[in-house]
């Protein structure tokens, strides 16, 4: 997709796009006969097809809808249109848009293709496709452009991911494809085996991975900036490729979505390119450690006790609390062996995030004012919202043990997401500015481009906007 800055005489593809106060502004300038199909609601189209070729009416709703909606309103177009749509230089008419929304609108355009598997085949990724937008100069449309692009690479490449099934994403699988893809952007690309995993006494991790067929993988990614005294932030993402629950093993019901995992790893990973392909002014290091959590006769056992990284014991009561030992690990390798201004850990953990919010947000937990409502901001501006909940001391008496220093689960039928966030508080080595988000319920769900369940993309956007808006 191209953004350019001009308008040509003739064209066959006219996306004309309105708010319901411009369409009642300006619809005596067209047939009267539209105005019974189209009044500018959001996510209203209204197709005109005429001699010369075919003008789109895009309706937005009220003059007063965030950016976000743009983006959404653009999505759903690309979507629903997408068999129709021509691969030609496209004019779009809208004159009341501002710079920032007219990004938002591109943004939606272009990740609003994302099908699995992911293949460029929709009109929009044809060289021959064009935007002629008049309103904004060529300098910015070219910014907008070099945006929509790394965003949409981000967060196609943490759709794709989550979406594939079990037997094509093995751990050897992904971590070839992090090797490639950290060799690709210039990252520095760290990885710990079973054997190296257990010298440096990752061993909450190694509990979880030593059930499975396939060797430890505890990957480190790093991103430099060029910038001196960047800020840097630290983010660890839970990377279960699929979970049986262990030994504590889950229902027959929906367990293929279990592939859905390493929602945590994914965010991170679509972040980093996006970080990557901008050049942001900031540092990364990022943490997956990759394992699946699988039945077999070297599985984790409930009551076992296991040694984490950072010396605590922790006895396990409930295998199916896996996503927890590897995070555990993965905070405290990061506080320990790197110096970060933040520290974020996503994941999607718990069944108790799910049934309190669906997929209308994440949790959020967070030791640092300022952090939280940085979070709570740009949750807002991109929609990939999160709710704060407490970290009161009071939960913690729920993980005390009486043969470790820590348990993995309260057997209590309440509020696992908050004793979860407690439990990994425990391993973030005193960090001043860390957040722990639950996004269970919102990393895969109902999408506009598949049937069932599937990647929604989240946190991406969420931690771009994050980052962006800090530096």
């Amino acid at each position: 997709m191209k953004l350019i800055n001009k308008r040509n005489k003739n064209y066959t593809q006219i996306f004309h796009v309105f708010t319901e106060e411009e369409w009642t502004r300006t619809s005596k300038n067209f047939n009267k006969n539209i105005s019974t199909f189209f009044t500018g609601k959001k996510y209203e189209v209204f197709v005109n097809a005429h001699e010369e070729g075919v003008t789109y009416f895009i309706g937005l709703g009220k003059s007063t809808l965030q950016n976000f909606e743009v983006l959404q309103v653009a999505v759903k177009f690309t979507q629903t249109q997408k068999e129709k749509l021509q691969a030609v230089p496209t004019l779009i008419l809208a004159d009341f848009m501002n710079e920032k929304q007219f990004e938002e609108f591109a943004k939606g355009l272009l990740t609003g293709t994302y099908n699995y598997p992911f293949e460029k085949t929709h009109s929009f990724w044809n060289p021959k496709f064009e935007l002629h937008f008049e309103n904004l100069s060529q300098k910015k449309l070219d910014h907008i452009n070099e945006k929509t692009l790394a965003l949409s690479n981000g967060q196609t490449a943490c759709q794709e991911w989550l979406n594939k099934p079990a037997n094509l994403k093995r751990p050897d699988v992904f971590s070839s494809y992090l090797k490639n893809m950290a060799k690709k952007y210039e990252l520095k690309y760290t990885v710990f085996n079973r054997k190296k995993c257990e010298e440096l006494g990752l061993g909450a991790y190694l509990s979880v991975n030593q059930g499975s067929a396939y060797d430890a993988a505890f990957t480190i990614l790093e991103y430099k900036s060029n910038i001196k005294n960047a800020k840097t932030f630290g983010l660890v993402g839970k990377c279960v490729l699929f979970d049986t629950g262990g030994v504590s093993i889950k229902s027959s019901v929906n367990l293929h979505y279990m592939k859905s995992d390493m929602g945590g790893a994914t965010a991170v990973l679509g972040t980093l390119i996006y970080a990557a392909e901008m050049k942001l002014p900031v540092n990364i290091i990022a943490i997956l450690p990759i394992t699946d959590n699988a039945v077999s006769e070297k599985a984790l056992l409930p009551s076992d006790v296991i040694t984490a990284y950072n010396g605590k014991t922790i006895e396990v009561l409930d295998t199916d609390a896996e996503g927890r030992l590897i995070l555990a690990d993965g905070l405290s390798y990061l506080s320990k062996n790197y110096k970060t201004d933040f520290l974020i850990d996503l994941a999607t953990l718990t069944g108790s995030s799910v049934r309190m919010f669906g997929d209308t947000c994440g949790a959020m937990f967070s030791n640092n004012e300022e952090l939280k409502n940085l979070l709570i901001k740009s949750g807002d501006r991109t929609n990939q919202r999160l709710w704060n909940l407490p970290l009161w001391d009071v939960w913690k008496d729920d993980i005390q043990s009486d043969v470790a220093d820590l348990k993995n689960i309260s057997l209590k039928p309440v509020g696992d997401c908050i004793v979860a966030a407690k439990f990994l508080e425990q391993f973030i080595e005193n960090h001043p500015k860390w957040a722990h988000l639950d996004i269970a319920g919102v990393v895969f769900g109902n999408t506009g481009y598949a049937k069932e369940r599937a990647a929604t993309g989240f946190g991406v956007q969420l931690l771009v906007d994050l980052i962006e808006n800090y530096h």
